[in-house]
């Protein structure tokens, strides 16, 4: 695979001894039950956040996030435990207390020499996230290891990896920005919420809604050898000006009478990526993508939720009804589709989860993830904000993450990997605008 850094320069990583790190006081022990909407997304996420060193440098940022780190775990405490299956068969986290993983680590340059560090890049980028050796399998690898690494230049890169199924980016989000309250001495401004217990199924299980993000695609012959060749990585800027261009654009032919950023620019880009892809005029495509469901809960649940409370929806149709048509027929599908998610279409998610563990299919699918609002990056250990925050990279070739970008977050990065032939015409299809 092609990754962005092209440059000859090697990041060498010298690692630490691992040490796990322990909640401050005793916490709660026992089994601490996951949500079925926690059980489908059990993939481990890693992150890096690069802080600067101005005048404070960073002889005293392992200390400080470390002590912090066992703070912030009495109030998170499974993060603290492992996981493992429940005589259900499903997963569930014992809280043993045992701890987080940590690893202090040394890099062999400053971040600039780094280089482009915005864009997925597994060789480079995953040297600062810390992998558990040997790991056979998720329930081998601990729900949070951390790893800061410090570089010439004065500062340092905070590398996490952490397993979905603990929880979904608001979440995430949440818990990072609480454990950089902590290291600046301030309480936590959202606690969490952990009963996991108002998300069970009911019973008997009620599937309301029709799921079909989960429906197979029948004919693939046409997509089947897309990714056979080598799979190219690339990020697309969308500035604000470009972003208002493109909802005129969905808007012109006056079907829509309004249209939201992510709405315009999901189905831009599926309508792109679907092009570039060549697929045949009679292929069905899939566009997938997750809806915080929080407030369409009746009533809503509760603020600093710790857990999952994303759901799938979708949107279905032709190559050559998504192709041929005005960008307003995508963009009313991707409308349809977070229109269609509600209370009842979220309980029928989880009551659906309870009866069958089926993952949906990613034949001729492109699975939308947006990191546009959280706010990752105002993260603060008392170094200020850090210079960029972003994932190592993306978990699958289907996947495209949408995160903000710029001083005033406004602008759009859309990161995406597609066969090179392929990513020729994507990005031909990018200048149109």
């Amino acid at each position: 695979m092609e990754y962005a850094n092209n440059h000859k320069f090697e990041l060498i990583v010298k690692q630490g001894e691992q040490t796990l790190v322990s909640p401050a006081e005793e916490t709660q022990k026992g089994l601490y039950l996951l949500s079925n909407l926690d059980q489908n997304i059990a993939v481990i996420v890693r992150t890096i956040y690069c802080f600067k060193a101005e005048e404070k440098g960073n002889e005293r940022a392992v200390e400080v996030i470390k002590d912090a780190l066992s703070k912030v775990l009495v109030h998170y405490f499974p993060l603290a435990g492992r996981l493992t299956i429940s005589s259900q068969g499903k997963l569930i986290v014992d809280c043993t207390g045992e701890g987080a993983v940590f690893v202090e680590a040394e890099a062999n340059c400053t971040i600039k020499e780094i280089g482009d560090n915005t864009k997925p890049d597994p060789v480079t980028l995953g040297k600062l996230v810390y992998d558990i050796p040997g790991a056979k399998n998720i329930l081998e690898i601990p729900p949070l290891a951390a790893q800061v690494t410090k570089f010439k230049c004065g500062g340092f890169v905070l590398g996490l990896c952490m397993n979905h199924c603990m929880f979904d980016g608001l979440g995430a989000m949440e818990f990072v920005n609480s454990w950089g309250e902590t290291a600046r001495g301030l309480p936590l401004s959202v606690p969490p919420f952990l009963d996991r217990t108002i998300l069970k199924a009911r019973n008997p299980p009620k599937i309301e809604n029709p799921h079909h993000e989960f429906a197979e695609i029948d004919d693939i012959s046409n997509t089947s050898n897309l990714y056979e060749e080598e799979i190219h990585y690339r990020s697309f800027c969308f500035d604000p000006e470009k972003l208002e261009q493109l909802k005129a654009k969905a808007m012109e032919d006056r079907v829509l009478h309004k249209c939201t950023t992510f709405e315009a620019l999901s189905a831009f880009v599926w309508r792109a990526r679907t092009q570039a892809l060549r697929m045949k005029p009679d292929q069905e495509t899939k566009l997938l993508f997750a809806v915080d469901g929080r407030s369409r809960f009746e009533p809503p649940i509760p603020e600093g939720y710790f857990g999952n409370g994303i759901v799938l929806t979708n949107s279905l149709c032709s190559a050559g009804e998504l192709v041929h048509n005005p960008l307003s027929f995508a963009v009313r599908l991707v409308q349809e589709a977070v229109n269609m998610v509600t209370d009842s279409y979220m309980r029928s998610a989880i009551d659906y989860f309870e009866v069958t563990r089926a993952r949906p299919s990613l034949a001729a699918t492109l699975l939308i993830t947006t990191w546009s609002r959280l706010s990752f990056h105002t993260t603060d250990f008392g170094w200020g904000e850090p210079l960029l925050s972003g994932p190592v990279a993306l978990p699958e070739k289907e996947v495209i993450l949408f995160l903000s970008h710029g001083k005033e977050r406004k602008s759009i990065n859309v990161l995406l990997g597609l066969p090179a032939s392929s990513m020729k015409m994507f990005q031909e299809f990018m200048q149109i605008m």
